[in-house]
């Protein structure tokens, strides 16, 4: 059998096809984490607003300490 020579344009053409195949894992896979953070702050979010609805704070006291905290 002889063996057939690959052109550099042909090894080119291949590793574009393997570049292309690894973008569309890397989007997909920061896409999933894209969509993981933003669950993740939907938790968090109806996690404070039902611990400032269960508080005897005003809403006022609440974000007077808050940004008494940010001001620190």
């Amino acid at each position: 059998m002889a063996r057939r020579s690959i052109s550099i344009d042909e090894k080119i053409e291949q590793q574009k096809k393997v570049v292309f195949q690894l973008k569309d894992r890397y989007d997909a896979a920061l896409a999933e984490l894209d969509r993981l953070q933003q669950k993740r702050n939907e938790l968090r979010n109806k996690e404070l607003l039902k611990a400032i609805e269960s508080s005897d704070r005003t809403y006022d006291e609440i974000i007077a300490f808050l940004k008494n905290e940010n001001e620190e």
